[in-house]
C-alpha cells in the first residue's frame, strides 16, 4: 500500500474517473485481501484528506447533538424490528450532497469500479449511513446479507474517531468465514481506518463502546435501485 499523501493531482484524477497510480495499487491490495481472506483493514489517509474526515465527523456530531439520528433496527421489510438486545446504534443515511460526502462518493465510486475490474462481482451501486454508538452501545455478531440474495455484496466501515484507545471499547471484531466461532481480527475504530469484508460470508460484531463512537457504514450492492432500469 502506498504512503503517498492525498494531493490535488489525485483529486483531478478521481474527478476525471481515472484511478491515480497509488490508488490503483491500493485497489489491488484490497481486492487481493478480500479474495484470499474475505476481509481487510486499511488506512484511507493516503486517499481521503484529513479535512474531509474532519468534515464528515462534524456532520455526524451535529446530527447526534441535534437528535437527528434514528434508532437502528434489524431485519428487512416486515421483519424489521428495533431489538436493543442485538444492536443499539443510531443512524442517518448519507446522500452525497455535501462537499465532504462528495469527496467520499468519488472514492467509493473508484472502489466500486476497481473491485468490479479485479473481482468481477458486478457491483451496481452503494448506500451509506452514519452510525453513532454511545457509551454502552453494541451490535451483536451478525452477517450483513443473507446468502443468495445478491443484494449487499461488499461491506465497508469508515471510522471517524480521534485519539481512540483500546480501553475505549467499540472494536469491530471479525470472525473467520470458514469457522464462525473463531475471531480472526479486531479493528480499532480510529479516524481514517476502514474495514472491508464480504457481506454474505464474514460474521462480525461491534463490541461495547465506552464512549461515543462515530462511523460510516457502506454496502456495495449488486441489485439496481428499485424502479430504475439499468
Amino acid at each position: 500500500m502506498s504512503d503517498l499523501p492525498f494531493d490535488a493531482a489525485e483529486a483531478r484524477d478521481l474527478l476525471a474517473g481515472r484511478p491515480p497510480a497509488n490508488l490503483d495499487l491500493w485497489l489491488d491490495d484490497v481486492a487481493g485481501q478480500l479474495a484470499e481472506f474475505g476481509w481487510t483493514s486499511q488506512s484511507l489517509l493516503p486517499h481521503l484528506s484529513t479535512e474531509t474526515l474532519s468534515a464528515l465527523r462534524q456532520e455526524v456530531e451535529t446530527l447526534n447533538r441535534t437528535e437527528a439520528l434514528d434508532r437502528a433496527g434489524v431485519g428487512r421489510g416486515k421483519d424489521h424490528a428495533h431489538d436493543r438486545s442485538v444492536r443499539r446504534d443510531r443512524i442517518a443515511w448519507l446522500n452525497g450532497e455535501t462537499t465532504a460526502q462528495g469527496d467520499l462518493w468519488r472514492l467509493l465510486n473508484a472502489l466500486q469500479q476497481g473491485l468490479n475490474q479485479r473481482l468481477f462481482i458486478g457491483l451496481k451501486r452503494f448506500e451509506c449511513h452514519y452510525a453513532t454508538y454511545g457509551a454502552g452501545d453494541f451490535y451483536r455478531r451478525h452477517l450483513d446479507s443473507f446468502r443468495g440474495r445478491s443484494s449487499r455484496i461488499v461491506s465497508l466501515v469508515l471510522y471517524l474517531n480521534d485519539d481512540w484507545r483500546p480501553e475505549d471499547g467499540g472494536l469491530l471484531q471479525i470472525y473467520n468465514r470458514e469457522n464462525p466461532n473463531e475471531v480472526c481480527g479486531s479493528v480499532l475504530p480510529e479516524a481514517g481506518r476502514v474495514a472491508l469484508f464480504m457481506s454474505e460470508d464474514v460474521p462480525h460484531e461491534v463490541l461495547t463502546a465506552q464512549r461515543t463512537r462515530y462511523s460510516i457504514a457502506c454496502w456495495f450492492r449488486r441489485d439496481p435501485i428499485q424502479g430504475l432500469a439499468l
